[in-house]
């Protein structure tokens, strides 16, 4: 991840995205890939290139739970909210991480050391419960495991 991105930069970056090809989210994933999220000035330059509005962009970036904008958290914990993981207590998996992490979902530390946030099922549902910690699973959670989880990562483990 590098600092924020200048208005040429970014025009560089997704110049080679069409209006009209349903390019939208592709060039935002190579945003986020490229920065680590996606700021307003990269909202209004794929607007800009995709021919439509930053209000479009931005619904797009705001209903994906994988699109962010801001930067991640140094160690990123999504939850998954699946209905395989939802029907086996995955609910409590997320109120235990809440509150050992002391962070709503969809927040970081002051810090920026840990961020709590959403994660659409990925299809490892034989791991439900479950969280990905910087996109790696940690599954079959109980409330004592997900306890164990949050401590250890409060404590940098």
């Amino acid at each position: 991840m590098t600092a924020e991105p200048g208005v040429q930069e970014l025009r560089e970056l997704v110049a080679e995205f069409e209006p009209g090809r349903g390019h939208v989210l592709p060039a935002l994933h190579k945003v986020q890939e490229q920065y680590g999220y996606i700021t307003r000035t990269a909202i209004e330059v794929v607007a800009t290139q995709l021919n439509t509005t930053p209000a479009m962009i931005y619904g797009s970036v705001s209903f994906y739970s994988d699109l962010r904008t801001h930067p991640p958290a140094e160690t990123e914990v999504a939850w998954c909210c699946g209905p395989a993981c939802r029907v086996k207590g995955g609910d409590r998996i997320r109120a235990v991480l809440q509150q050992e992490l002391d962070l709503p979902l969809n927040g970081q530390t002051a810090d920026h050391q840990i961020g709590l946030h959403i994660g659409q099922c990925n299809g490892t549902c034989s791991e439900a419960p479950q969280v990905w910690v910087n996109g790696q699973v940690a599954g079959n959670l109980t409330p004592a495991k997900a306890i164990r989880l949050a401590r250890d990562l409060k404590a940098g483990k």
